[in-house]
């Protein structure tokens, strides 16, 4: 009975995850022409030797870098502020639910309408971005068409719409950590980042790694704001790789190249999760 009614689900889960799967390998291996099926030819590995030899435009290196680059600043950059700004809400019993409502009210929000309001932000001549920034004589900057700043315009978008997500993931791990520490801790003359060092990090270590984890995978899949605010321009330079697989499947129409792509970026995900998974064992262990 207990598989009976698991079978809606499970039905859902293979036909629409496991089959479509499956198939990307099939199709990664192929010479394949959406369009016109009797051109189909397989090809074996040929695909992904092009992501080796980098005999496509972009090379796969470059945006391995690209994405690399994009990975380590949400990663990085995302796990710090959120950390902090949970550490802060903590703190702020008055406004609590007033200031987490606010944190988590960007992630909510869909990510095509905030790009283009972003869009208006960074633009060159009217954009609330360069204002701000003449108030301090900084000049302007054309934040998503200069090679230089695209970049860093996405990034900056991308945290200020998923650290709200990892905060509340954060304000979980705080609220399990026990107070009796680290009143023990002030009360032995620990000062404030002796008591978050010694006594509260090492209690929300499984928090991190899961957070770094799901950050991880989630920039590594991004695309939306890519395609909305730079299209992956100027040149290449924001192209990573959920960005490439749409532009080498539906406007290059090489899609077996893309499947390669979706191939590897599916082997990075499963080896993030397995590492994740590997580390909070042996964490718990140690514990």
């Amino acid at each position: 009975m207990a598989y009976l009614f698991i079978l809606p689900a499970m039905l859902i889960f293979l036909v629409f995850t496991i089959g479509p799967t499956i198939f990307t390998f099939v199709v990664s291996t192929f010479k394949w022409n959406w369009l016109n099926p009797d051109q189909n030819k397989f090809v074996g590995v040929a695909n992904y030797q092009m992501l080796v030899d980098g005999s496509q435009d972009p090379p796969f290196a470059a945006t391995l870098l690209t994405s690399g680059y994009f990975v380590s600043a949400m990663v990085v950059g995302g796990t710090a502020i959120s950390l902090g700004l949970a550490m802060l809400l903590r703190q702020a019993r008055r406004i609590n639910v007033a200031a987490r409502t606010a944190v988590f009210l960007a992630h909510v929000t869909p990510l095509v309408a905030t790009s283009i309001v972003w869009v208006w932000i960074f633009n060159p001549r009217f954009g609330l971005a360069n204002l701000v920034m003449s108030w301090f004589g900084i000049p302007n900057i054309d934040w998503l068409g200069n090679s230089r700043f695209a970049m860093p315009a996405v990034i900056i978008y991308s945290l200020w719409h998923e650290i709200g997500f990892t905060t509340v993931i954060f304000l979980g791990g705080l609220t399990t950590i026990s107070t009796e520490l680290s009143e023990a801790a002030r009360l032995d003359g620990c000062n404030a980042w002796q008591e978050f060092w010694n006594v509260t990090f090492p209690q929300l270590r499984p928090v991190a790694i899961f957070v770094i984890v799901v950050s991880s995978v989630a920039s590594l899949q991004a695309f939306t704001q890519f395609f909305m605010m730079t299209g992956g321009g100027p040149g290449f330079d924001t192209a990573t790789l959920g960005f490439q697989l749409y532009q080498q499947a539906f406007v290059f129409r090489k899609t077996g190249y893309a499947a390669a792509l979706a191939v590897v970026l599916f082997s990075i995900t499963v080896a993030l999760s397995i590492l994740q998974l590997r580390t909070t064992r042996s964490l718990g262990r140690t514990v």
